[in-house]
């Protein structure tokens, strides 16, 4: 027998879907409502309003991203492989038909003011990105753990909006051989 699905999680399920596949702006409370098969009341008594709802979903979509990074990395012996196999597996991952890019560029390019509440996440998403690849390149001995983290960030955020821009078949293919070269480069 199939567990039935709290109206807040179906709400919330549906629109993290919906959200990450079709924009932010494309999808409103009607279509929500009626894709979750929720009432609009009960949708707005859990997310007062749709800002609630994004930032919830990006909320979510940062920890799952730092629960991937770990489950990913954690068997990679030295902070040089960690690097190598986060790019490696995000490879793999923007060009398969379930990436439609990163859910914090396409809520800033969705909503492109800095104080915009999704947006603020966002933010804090990629700041703790950059931070993470500068501890991990200071820890592999670049000299310049910064450039080289600054670099990482671009390469992946190019990555995710090549795969939002081309889908499936995009230049990421290279992805991980870019980030190879550049983590090589910094540790000479």
């Amino acid at each position: 027998m199939k567990k039935k699905i709290a109206p807040k999680d179906q709400v919330f399920q549906t629109a993290a879907r919906m959200f990450y596949q079709n924009g932010y702006r494309a999808i409103g409370v009607d279509t929500l409502a009626a894709e979750s098969g929720i009432g609009k009341m009960t949708l707005y008594r859990h997310y007062p309003t749709k800002d609630d709802l994004i930032t919830a979903y990006l909320q979510d979509s940062n920890e799952l991203f730092w629960r991937n990074f770990e489950q990913i990395t954690q068997d990679a012996p030295t902070a040089r492989e960690k690097l190598l196999t986060f790019f490696k597996s995000l490879q793999q991952y923007v060009q398969s038909p379930s990436c439609y890019g990163c859910p914090f560029l396409n809520v800033a390019t969705e909503y492109p003011e800095t104080d915009y509440p999704g947006h603020q996440v966002a933010i804090e998403h990629k700041q703790s990105v950059r931070a993470r690849f500068r501890q991990l390149a200071k820890e592999a001995g670049a000299k310049k753990p910064a450039v080289l983290a600054d670099q990482l960030v671009l390469l992946m955020d190019g990555a995710y909006m090549a795969s939002r821009t081309f889908g499936v078949k995009n230049p990421a293919a290279h992805l991980a051989q870019a980030a190879q070269v550049l983590v090589d480069a910094a540790l000479k």
